[in-house]
């Protein structure tokens, strides 16, 4: 994909194909970003994503408290109920969310996305933080509460820090979920053109005449780049140990 960006047209469609492009031109890239709405349609999958990755975390975070930290009736089939959720095929979920999206007025809106992209990231989230927050002692909070925190207190300032290894793994998936799916936002964007996502817009150099694979593979570069240079940002935090320093002073 990313040699095929830097290549020119002609070497592309060559008949003698080369690993290493012969030349280098950026011609794709600029034609990529200059398409029509390209920025719009960055814009909009941004949004979407962080309002899915925000709504997520604070959500499955309360879930896996109560989960980890609290015993209540149903509380195995409340779990059980998440992992059935968490294995579910999205496929099957298309026809229903567009039959309800229709039916609620909810169609060609991003916030529409996000809430979709929220509940099928949500699974995962809760499960994921489940664990973390159950491999964090229970002793670190009491104490704390001993020297007279509250309940509240001691979870922000003792346990929330050291989840921040699982908080950053989960957001990291639900970005990338959101980040690269295309047939919900294929299927509820419907008239409203300008609410498209970038994973949508990439199937605009595809008509009639055929595909500019030059400027495609360009637009795939420049789409996958953000969640390329997040993974490589966070994967230090997300490997490190989640407990480290957890001793109490």
């Amino acid at each position: 994909m990313v040699l095929t960006a830097f290549r020119p047209t002609r070497d592309i469609q060559s008949e003698t194909p080369h690993l290493l492009p012969v030349s280098v031109t950026l011609e794709h890239f600029r034609d990529a970003v200059a398409a029509d709405g390209f920025w719009i349609f960055w814009r909009n999958s941004l949004l979407v994503t962080a309002g899915c990755v925000l709504l997520a975390l604070v959500v499955a975070l309360a879930a896996a408290f109560a989960v980890a930290r609290m015993r209540w009736r149903g509380r195995r089939g409340f779990i059980l109920m998440v992992f059935i959720a968490q294995v579910a095929p999205w496929e099957a979920l298309l026809i229903p969310m567009y039959v309800i999206a229709r039916d609620a007025d909810l169609l060609d809106r991003l916030t529409t996305l996000s809430l979709i992209y929220f509940m099928v990231t949500l699974p995962f989230t809760i499960v994921t933080l489940r664990s973390f927050l159950a491999a964090v002692p229970a002793e670190l909070e009491e104490a704390a509460q001993v020297d007279g925190c509250t309940r509240a207190a001691a979870f922000r300032r003792v346990t929330l820090p050291l989840l921040a290894p699982g908080l950053l793994a989960t957001s990291l998936f639900g970005f990338i979920t959101a980040w690269n799916e295309f047939a919900f936002a294929n299927m509820l964007i419907i008239k409203n053109q300008d609410d498209r996502t970038l994973p949508v817009w990439l199937s605009s150099f595809s008509n009639v005449f055929g595909t500019d694979w030059g400027a495609t593979m360009a637009a795939s570069t420049l789409f996958a780049l953000p969640v390329l240079v997040l993974f490589l940002v966070l994967q230090g935090r997300v490997a490190a140990g989640m407990t480290g320093g957890a001793v109490k002073g």
